[in-house]
């Protein structure tokens, strides 16, 4: 084999361009591995990890990397690496008439309702959000990486105008049983969920989603979720403090077609907390809040709580593939999330069971992990979705590359006593993510048999498929949970078994 790599200077395409590219060249025959990236620290990582030398270079340069078999034509190649790249144009004839350039221009052909969604590099994300706010619309940003001081800015002038900030890093909302982001197709219903939290939102929407299938088939309905409106996973810091928050539980509370808020978030601080807790009781509408913390509730209770609210009993939350866990094959929890909110209830779960926790996002300074020190002699929970993980690189519901790589590490260490992962469904995600995930399962049991439970987040509605996502992880010899708190749960107990043995 023979390896190619070249800098671009100045040229540049998002990160998901990249991935789209880097994938369609790999399928290019003769090709045995294409990375096409920014030169950003962390994607330079990754390349040296693939073996890779890379030049000197700076993020705004363009990295080709080329593993070619030894009879590969390197032009072929690079053509297809530039094919790649084209963008679409119409063409000569074409009457089309082009496009807004800017977002405050765009708005001003959409109805008085128009939300903007805001998905550019955090570094421009402000500009654009402003831009929409100014046309009077309500802004949903994906885009991470963008600093606290702008998005108290955004949220702030928001409030003078009754307007909505959704973000930054909102991954999740559904509005009218429309989803923006990475959204869970859900049945409707008369639920209204406000949520600092992406993936913590998408949790409550499969479980309550899965609850009213279950009652629906018996015969009784009412449970369903109207809106879900995302905030940002660090509204209700103390930075921020909720300022998103409190305009969504306004508007919420003004709908007469919801008859239920819940409140779901990452853990929050403790002043903010109490806060939302007072204005959420003068509210006319019922509100419960689902606030992860050490000592509170999980997000399966939190469901479990609302259903009981609606005078309805929990079901049986689904579980596949327990005959595929074994013993814990040694004396550490490794947890390797893409939901950052699935990440924070396992670590405040197992901490209880365990102790300290080390990850990227610790629940205690000293706990921290750097993003080039994911695999130490402790209990370890990563979350790939972190901003620090993401700067140049697609979010890993979009790209798994770095997840699965940790995977294969940490099966292969033989500390690792049970692997304890998400896979999360939905628009916006992969249209196949079990289709990259099973077989790095399978890969990581090859040589060591370790268990691997997985909190499956999604519903039969969802494009992906539910049941085939589920028997492909469980083929490749995964256990497969519904819900995370009941993955967490057996995790926990594989490990006990070993230390009682």
């Amino acid at each position: 084999m023979k390896d190619h790599v070249e800098l671009r200077p100045g040229a540049y395409a998002d990160s998901v361009t990249l991935l789209q590219v880097s994938r369609a060249v790999q399928a290019t025959p003769g090709v045995v591995a294409a990375q096409v990236a920014m030169a950003t620290g962390l994607n330079l990582e990754v390349l040296a990890g693939m073996g890779f030398d890379v030049p000197g270079s700076s993020p705004n340069d363009m990295v080709v990397a080329l593993r070619l078999d030894d009879d590969a034509e390197l032009g072929a190649a690079l053509a297809a690496v530039d094919a790649a790249l084209v963008p679409t144009r119409p063409g000569s004839g074409d009457s089309r008439v082009a496009p807004p350039r800017t977002t405050g221009s765009a708005l001003r052909h959409a109805g008085p309702g128009a939300v903007a969604l805001v998905s550019v590099p955090g570094a421009s994300a402000t500009v654009e959000a402003m831009d929409a706010l100014e046309s009077g619309h309500d802004v949903m940003v994906f885009s991470d990486n963008v600093p606290v001081a702008e998005e108290v800015a955004l949220k702030t002038y928001a409030a003078t105008r009754g307007a909505l900030v959704m973000g930054p890093d909102c991954g999740t909302a559904v509005i009218d049983g429309v989803g923006l982001g990475f959204a869970n197709t859900v049945r409707p219903g008369r639920i209204g969920l406000v949520a600092a939290s992406g993936t913590g939102c998408q949790q409550l929407l499969a479980l309550l989603h899965h609850a009213g299938e279950e009652l629906a088939a018996h015969g009784t309905d009412g449970v369903g979720v109207r809106h879900a409106l995302g905030v940002g996973g660090r509204d209700l810091s103390a930075a921020v403090g909720g300022l998103a928050t409190r305009e969504a539980l306004r508007r919420l509370d003004a709908d007469a077609d919801v008859d239920l808020v819940v409140v779901v978030s990452k853990p929050p601080a403790s002043e903010v907390a109490d806060a939302l807790a007072t204005e959420a009781d003068a509210l006319g509408t019922p509100v419960e809040l689902g606030l992860l913390g050490p000592g509170q509730r999980d997000l399966t209770a939190v469901a479990e709580a609302v259903l009981a609210r609606l005078g309805h009993d929990a079901p049986q939350w689904p579980v596949a593939g327990a005959h595929n866990t074994g013993a814990a094959t040694g004396p550490l929890l490794r947890g390797l999330f893409v939901g950052g909110t699935l990440c924070d209830e396992s670590m405040l779960m197992a901490t209880e069971a365990l102790g300290p926790i080390r990850s990227n996002i610790p629940l205690a300074d000293d706990l921290a992990l750097a993003p080039d020190e994911l695999l130490v002699g402790a209990h370890t929970m990563v979350d790939f979705g972190d901003d620090a993980l993401t700067q140049g690189r697609a979010h890993p519901m979009i790209d798994p590359t770095l997840r699965n790589e940790q995977l294969a590490r940490a099966a292969a260490d033989p500390a690792t006593g049970v692997l304890l992962l998400d896979l999360v469904l939905g628009h916006g995600a992969e249209p196949d993510p079990a289709a990259g995930l099973a077989p790095a399962i399978a890969a990581a049991r090859a040589d060591r048999p370790v268990p691997v439970v997985v909190s499956l987040v999604g519903t039969d509605l969802d494009p992906q498929g539910l049941t085939a996502q589920r028997d492909a992880l469980v083929a490749a010899g995964a256990e497969v949970h519904l819900s995370n708190a009941a993955a967490t749960r057996r995790a926990l107990d594989l490990l006990s078994q070993l230390e009682a043995s």
